[in-house]
């Protein structure tokens, strides 16, 4: 049988320091996915989802701020028939469907501001128009004199599902901070549940068969539990490039200098606990 051609998503890794006395210094952001959604129902992943043609379209690429054609070419190669800014727009897109968080900033690049009432009442406003169809993703941008701001997003990793899945996805993975002004919130069109979690935690959980989740999911709780801090996070990705990809990059790079025994989801009573 001949492998699905894998369509291209893009996920996000919502991250945010831990509160003092925390087990670990980090935690991110997991939905569940609807258990009857046909691709991966019922189990546990980052926001995200594939791929619109209206995200790679050119009124699209207009409405991006923060990266240019070129920049994210330089991150991303581009696909056949897919604009590689594309996926940074599909990530603050599918942000605010499966959060209701919203990365955008005005034309002179200032974040707006979900504490004023009336930008949040906006942000629902655009999602509720984005939900029901009304217009494209830009569109809708453009009637709030908005632009998405792709200057939060890190680019992680990048996943392709199995030949032997009849739904496959060529996913690109970006680790955002949560913005100060705004928390995600459960919208159950796509999901039946939404939460913070420790990283490791998170990977105990999976090990323990108590959360199922496909390998990106896994190997990024697991990506994040080595790390120290936030700050120790973000400076691991100042240069924006992709950190893994692929069994080879995997087990080849990564993991060939992760120290496993030490690691907080196999060492409960280490440093961190």
């Amino acid at each position: 049988m001949t492998p699905a051609d894998p369509k291209p998503a893009a996920s996000v890794l919502l991250v945010r320091a831990a509160p003092g006395g925390a087990a670990e210094p980090l935690e991110v952001y997991m939905i569940r996915r609807q258990k009857g959604m046909k691709f991966l129902g019922g189990y546990y992943a980052f926001p995200g989802g594939k791929v619109d043609v209206e995200d790679g379209a050119g009124d699209a690429a207009a409405r991006c701020h923060g990266l240019t054609s070129s920049e994210a070419e330089a991150l991303v190669p581009r696909a056949a028939g897919v604009p590689s800014l594309a996926y940074w727009m599909t990530s603050v897109r599918e942000l605010l469907e499966e959060t209701g968080l919203l990365l955008a900033c005005d034309a002179g690049g200032r974040a707006i501001d979900a504490h004023d009432p009336l930008v949040a009442a906006r942000i629902d406003r655009l999602r509720k128009s984005l939900m029901a169809g009304e217009a494209p993703f830009a569109t809708l941008l453009t009637r709030e004199a908005w632009y998405a701001d792709a200057r939060p997003l890190r680019y992680l990793s990048h996943f392709i599902t199995p030949t032997s899945s009849p739904i496959r996805f060529s996913a690109r993975f970006f680790l955002c901070p949560v913005p100060v002004d705004q928390l995600p919130r459960l919208y159950t069109e796509e999901t039946s549940e939404g939460f913070w979690i420790a990283p490791g935690i998170g990977y105990q959980r999976f090990c323990a068969g108590e959360m199922a989740m496909a390998e990106p999911a896994e190997y990024g709780l697991g990506y994040l539990a080595q790390f120290d801090s936030f700050d120790d996070l973000w400076a691991a990705h100042a240069d924006g490039a992709h950190k893994f990809h692929g069994i080879i990059d995997r087990i080849d790079t990564f993991w060939k200098e992760f120290d496993w025994n030490a690691a907080p989801w196999r060492n409960p009573r280490g440093p961190r606990s």
